[in-house]
């Protein structure tokens, strides 16, 4: 294939050969993909529902729901589709979406993240100015600016990544379309320019990433200087949940970007795929309603309130 514009389809790279071992991953992915869309799903129709949770932590909360649905429907409903069709093809204008909306969801929610690191920061260490600093105007346009900055990404790297030849092939060494991956076909030395708006890209996350670190340890100084032991539980079962979903989604995506090709394995590359692309989404509801009262309670009601209307 000569370039790009010769492709019609990219070939996925299959999870398993035999019929036996397709139908396990497509009721592993099933599962998966049906938690990650009810816990979210609750988590969603809670703090929408539930007035005692529409502050700003719950405000971001709800928009990483909705960006964890979209992030895990952009890979898993076609990987399972393939699974139980026993194919591996994608459209080419398909693989173009999955790049975009991967790119997008995963950004925004790098950023979102980010922002909660300081929602977090601002109620633990300037509690008499928060909701100053916090305002519902300030809210929204955080939250704004971290959907557009992942929207702008997408669309620069999106273009920039189908605007290079490729002459490799049309397989993709993984079970969605990934940028690393598609830069693996193309020809010679032309996907230097996306590798460099990538490691740019990365250098920006790099900045965020500081600036939750730097968040979290003015966090746990002040916490520490909580007198009661009970505040500092409440303080820690804020903070410990956000920084386990940081370091899990930072870790596996800048492993997935960033790793030189000379540790790529189609066993790693996957692996980490899984671990940034599909647990965040079907984790993340978990973690942040195990340690929280309120989301908790907050949920019980929800569940009763329709118990009672189906009664």
């Amino acid at each position: 294939m000569s370039n790009s514009s010769s492709l019609n389809e990219f070939l996925l790279l299959a999870f398993a050969n035999t019929r036996e071992l397709q139908l396990l991953h497509f009721s592993l992915f099933l599962g998966i993909y049906l938690a990650a869309l009810l816990g979210n799903g609750l988590i969603i129709t809670a703090v929408a529902c539930d007035h005692r949770l529409h502050t700003p932590m719950y405000f971001f909360l709800l928009n990483l729901s909705l960006l964890d649905v979209g992030s895990i429907s952009t890979t898993v409903p076609k990987s399972i589709a393939n699974s139980l069709w026993n194919t591996r093809a994608i459209s080419y204008l398909g693989c173009v979406a999955q790049i975009f909306f991967v790119v997008f969801f995963i950004l925004a929610e790098y950023s979102l993240l980010t922002v909660m690191a300081y929602d977090r920061y601002a109620a633990i260490c300037k509690p008499l100015h928060y909701m100053t600093i916090m305002d519902s105007r300030a809210c929204v346009k955080m939250a704004a600016a971290a959907w557009a900055s992942g929207f702008l990404y997408a669309l620069l790297h999106t273009a920039n990544t189908f605007s290079i030849p490729l002459c490799q092939g049309n397989t993709v060494d993984q079970f969605f379309c990934e940028i690393p991956q598609i830069l693996k076909l193309s020809c010679s030395d032309s996907y230097l320019w996306e590798a460099g708006l990538i490691v740019v890209t990365a250098c920006l996350d790099f900045v965020c990433f500081i600036f939750i670190v730097l968040s979290y340890v003015w966090i746990f100084t002040a916490v520490l200087r909580i007198p009661s032991e009970q505040g500092r539980h409440k303080a820690f079962s804020m903070c410990l949940p956000h920084l386990a979903v940081v370091s899990l989604f930072v870790s596996t995506s800048f492993l997935a970007y960033l790793k030189p090709p000379s540790f790529s394995s189609s066993a790693l590359d996957l692996v980490v795929a899984v671990l940034y692309a599909v647990v965040p989404p079907a984790v993340n509801p978990i973690i942040y309603c195990l340690r929280n009262k309120e989301l908790k309670d907050a949920l019980r009601k929800l569940v009763q309130r329709v118990q009672s209307h189906h009664q």
